[in-house]
């Protein structure tokens, strides 16, 4: 704490220092979006190059100003959460003010930029964010306050835990893990009693884009088990980037990828190729629209995708396919073939990338 209060500080006194020289204080930040800013890393995935380009939130230019307000606006509200030891969510945080902020995602961004800016992890400004991610299977953890947590595989389900970096005391004998994309699919696999049926497993889903505590739980239990990690995503270009986001981290976010990223996930499921291996009926595939044609044309220009040759040879056969499917598509072929069939399958012949 006594680090980001001090980081806080000398923003506050450069601030003054532009002030007292009759100059417009102006804030400094790593340019987020440009993958110019991005080196890839096989042991780490996306990541901030040291000598990024930068951007300034100008005080005296129109367009910059309010943001400049509302950064210092949000750095006095961490900087009083630091001191007392409170925390917020950023839901919290934008209805502090909704007419000052006026939409979520400037809260949202402006956070990421200050976390950015002063190059510390979200989580160590006090700002939590709202979880929606799901986690089953065989895991039991204590919460940062003493609640003890079991996610035995039951019908229930266990949101994943707001302050992933305070669970402790982790315990699972999981001989792996398997993140789903889609809730639905998540439910099924639950009631087919996927969990325990097979062999031991922990369950994750982030219910489509993974939220942050999502990514750092996949991240923490990776570190704490070394168990393998694979991913059930849908055959199409919104699946296989989701499975990117879990596996190399995004851009938006690189500059915190050490703590975001698990570079050893298998893509289990569903494969473009498998489409064609189990003869699924053409009538039961979705036909690609203009939008994914730009996304998937986009994923295999990626640098991580050249050295993944398997992974490529899976996104050209959907380019030349031109065609889409969800992982509800398997029960076409019977209504349990995923928990009964495919995935014991998968698993047990290695049949991953």
């Amino acid at each position: 704490s006594s680090e980001v209060i001090e980081a806080i500080e000398n923003v506050i006194q450069d601030v003054l220092k532009s002030l007292a020289q009759k100059k417009a204080p102006v804030l400094t930040l790593a340019n987020r979006s440009d993958w110019r800013n991005i080196e890839f890393k096989d042991s780490v995935g996306l990541q901030m190059i040291p000598h990024c380009t930068t951007k300034q939130i100008r005080s005296d230019c129109p367009r910059s100003a309010p943001k400049f307000a509302l950064m210092l606006k949000i750095l006095s509200m961490i900087y009083k959460m630091v001191q007392s030891n409170t925390y917020a969510t950023k839901r919290d945080i934008y209805y502090s003010d909704t007419l000052l902020f006026g939409s979520q995602s400037v809260v949202d961004n402006i956070i990421s930029d200050i976390s950015c800016m002063l190059k510390i992890p979200r989580r160590s400004l006090h700002i939590l964010s709202t979880t929606k991610g799901f986690v089953a299977g065989n895991l039991s953890y204590t919460e940062e306050d003493g609640t003890k947590v079991n996610c035995t595989c039951g019908a229930t389900v266990l949101t994943v835990p707001s302050n992933v970096q305070g669970i402790k005391n982790l315990i699972s004998h999981a001989e792996f893990m398997l993140i789903v994309e889609k809730d639905a699919t998540f439910q099924r696999l639950l009631d087919d009693d996927f969990c325990n049926k097979l062999s031991p497993c922990i369950m994750i889903t982030g219910r489509g884009v993974p939220d942050l505590n999502t990514r750092l739980l996949v991240r923490k239990l990776w570190d704490t088990f070394q168990i393998p990690v694979f991913t059930l995503m849908d055959a199409d270009p919104h699946g296989v980037e989701i499975m990117c986001i879990y596996k190399y981290g995004s851009v938006s976010m690189s500059f915190e990828a050490h703590h975001l990223t698990v570079p050893s996930i298998k893509w289990l499921g569903l494969l473009p190729s498998d489409l064609q291996r189990l003869n699924i009926r053409k009538d039961v595939l979705i036909p690609f629209t203009k939008q994914d044609q730009k996304k998937l044309a986009s994923i295999q220009k990626r640098p991580y995708i050249a050295c993944q040759p398997m992974w490529k040879k899976e996104l050209e056969i959907m380019a030349a396919s031109k065609l889409k499917a969800e992982i509800q598509v398997l029960t076409s072929l019977s209504s349990d073939y995923l928990s009964r069939v495919y995935l014991p399958n998968k698993l047990q012949f290695g049949g991953w990338l």
